[in-house]
């Protein structure tokens, strides 16, 4: 049941001077509006006899980590700047692990830093690397495995995320194509949507993009041209590849 005065009386009641007094004015002239108030107050009535509700047990957590994580977003990334068998290297990092990792191309170090600026989407600020990321990149170079659990793709989306986590199946002196990939994570029909991962992949090495080739073996692209992947490639062993 519907007042047929109330689209007529809105912006009256609403600009009113006691918008209580016109409602409790109308009501008193309005039998339909009458009955519906008696309705919804006996079902306001019986809301308030019902107990609060318990929030789930899981919700605090989930509040305090959504609370940690966007109070780090805003916590600028260190980056160091150190030494590899590939040349100088900017290696941005927080608590969690490494962020971004990325060869050094001449651009001056300022410049350097307003790329990985907005490549992270966040401040980054010069810094001098702790041990455990020195570490986890000598690790690489000497064997050629990553610590993942000194990594950080969470900003990354989900299919992103897996995506890199499946290219660190891809062992050390072999390689894979990217439909090898695409099938590894469910989406046989996305080689090209595995290609433009590959291509943003800000902690290249580390989650091996370098592994991936196309269907015929060739190298196809990097972001630091084809000679770097190949170079990395020898340096892992691997000859199974094509320029």
């Amino acid at each position: 049941m519907r007042c047929c005065d109330v689209e007529k009386l809105w912006d009256e009641l609403r600009d009113a001077a006691r918008p209580h007094a016109a409602v409790s004015e109308h009501l008193r002239a309005c039998p339909p509006c009458q009955e519906l108030y008696e309705q919804y107050e006996g079902i306001a009535y019986c809301l308030t006899c019902l107990p609060p509700p318990q929030p789930p047990a899981d919700l605090v957590p989930k509040i305090i980590d959504h609370i940690r994580s966007s109070v780090k977003s805003a916590v600028p990334d260190s980056v160091a700047k150190l030494e590899s068998p590939l040349g100088m290297l900017f290696v941005a990092f927080r608590e969690r692990g490494i962020t971004y990792v990325a060869l050094d191309r001449g651009e001056g170090d300022e410049a350097a830093l307003q790329r990985i600026k907005r490549r992270l989407g966040r401040g980054v600020v010069p810094s001098q690397a702790p041990a455990w990321v020195t570490d986890t990149l000598g690790s690489f170079f000497r064997d050629h495995r990553s610590n993942l659990d000194r990594v950080d793709i969470s900003d990354l989306t989900p299919f992103e995320q897996a995506t890199l986590q499946a290219t660190a199946q891809i062992p050390a002196g072999e390689v894979r194509s990217y439909g090898w990939v695409a099938r590894a994570i469910g989406h046989p029909k996305a080689a090209r949507a595995v290609g433009r991962v590959m291509a943003r992949n800000p902690v290249p090495l580390l989650y091996p993009c370098h592994r991936v080739v196309d269907s015929e073996g060739t190298l196809h692209n990097y972001e630091y041209g084809v000679e770097v992947k190949a170079r990395i490639l020898e340096l892992e062993g691997c000859r199974s590849f094509k320029r």
